[in-house]
């Protein structure tokens, strides 16, 4: 069983990841902006990390950066969510190094990605 945080803005996605990955067998968490995110990154330095790009108070990139300065936790696997398309990002919005899902995105896409990166 793995420890994964989602930070997600929207309510519905929010919920609908943690209860997919829960019924995975997963340990979930959930913060609703990146600020909420880096703070329970601190506090349990979870294996796996999703991360909306665009969120309130503090973005997903925003986010990953200052987590990324921290040695603790600069290992975490980031997977970032998108409602942009591929071709439209550039690496401003995503280092060419990161892994991302589009959205709209299937939860069986989404679980098949969980389980390949916790799988390194």
């Amino acid at each position: 069983m793995a420890q994964i945080l989602v930070a997600e803005d929207e309510k519905d996605i929010r919920e609908l990841i943690g209860f997919s990955l829960k019924l995975a067998g997963h340990d979930v968490r959930l913060a609703t902006n990146g600020q909420q995110a880096i703070g329970l990154v601190k506090e349990l330095v979870p294996d796996l990390i999703l991360m909306d790009l665009r969120m309130p108070v503090l973005g997903g990139r925003e986010a990953a950066a200052i987590i990324r300065l921290d040695p603790q936790s600069s290992h975490i696997p980031i997977v970032y969510l998108t409602a942009r398309d591929k071709d439209l990002l550039s690496s401003e919005d995503i280092p060419d190094d990161s892994e991302f899902i589009a959205k709209p995105f299937s939860i069986d896409l989404l679980n098949k990605k969980v389980a390949e990166i916790l799988a390194r």
